[in-house]
């Protein structure tokens, strides 16, 4: 699975450039802030959820080292700044496809499960999100679903 968003991503503007990060438009920047927001929702930021972050930014994006920190930042700064998820799902949804919109949905579950517990505001979040990206309900639920078994956690 993160070959092939790694690979989408890479093609996306802005990617494997070492040009200033656009945050007005750039989707690592949009995907960054919307897992940060989920790392934040209970309240609580967890070295496994950093952790996860630093991985999923990684592996998705090929990103290490100060450009890895810089998409951090500027997705931290972007969250900060936000008055709605509208800014961030409005960049995913014009920059993926729906494969790729249910492959960022699983990251963001993935981020929930990071910390080894569902808690309700994230599970909201997820779904608020999902619901702006056009990812409907079944597909959102079988990917919590194959999130929680990656993370070895029981479905229900």
């Amino acid at each position: 699975m993160f070959d092939r968003f790694r690979e989408f991503l890479n093609q996306l503007p802005g990617a494997g450039e070492n040009s200033d990060i656009d945050e007005g438009d750039d989707p690592r920047v949009a995907a960054t802030a919307l897992l940060t927001h989920v790392m934040d929702a209970d309240g609580e930021r967890s070295d496994d959820e950093r952790d996860m972050l630093k991985r999923l930014l990684g592996e998705v994006y090929g990103l290490e080292g100060t450009e890895l920190s810089k998409v951090i930042k500027a997705g931290e700064a972007a969250d900060r700044e936000a008055v709605d998820l509208y800014a961030f799902t409005s960049v995913l949804d014009r920059h993926f496809d729906r494969e790729r919109k249910f492959e960022f949905v699983g990251l963001m579950w993935d981020m929930v499960f990071s910390d080894g517990v569902l808690h309700e505001v994230e599970d909201n979040l997820v779904w608020r999100v999902a619901e702006l990206i056009h990812v409907e309900r079944d597909q959102r639920i079988a990917l919590r679903q194959a999130a929680q078994r990656r993370a070895g956690m029981t479905t229900g």
